[in-house]
């Protein structure tokens, strides 16, 4: 059994990530995604989609951003 890094639960079914250098494991994707998914500056919601960036701050959604002042957004989806 492996521990989560965010949780600390030790779990059978625990995961994995590798993000760049580190590696993270957890129990559950509900954890992961505390820990790794970034926050949305406007609303706080964590971006677990592909979100829309500007200048290396990824917002949750077009309207976000644009409450934020973001002009020259790219979206991330493919």
């Amino acid at each position: 059994m492996a521990k989560c890094d965010q949780c600390g639960n030790d779990y059978d079914k625990s995961f994995q990530i590798y993000l760049g250098e580190q590696t993270y494991t957890f129990d559950s994707f509900e954890c992961a995604i505390q820990k790794l998914a970034p926050t949305c500056p406007h609303c706080n919601v964590r971006v677990v989609g592909h979100g829309f960036e500007q200048d290396d701050v990824i917002y949750c959604c077009a309207h976000c951003a644009v409450q934020e002042g973001a002009a020259a957004l790219t979206d991330r989806a493919p």
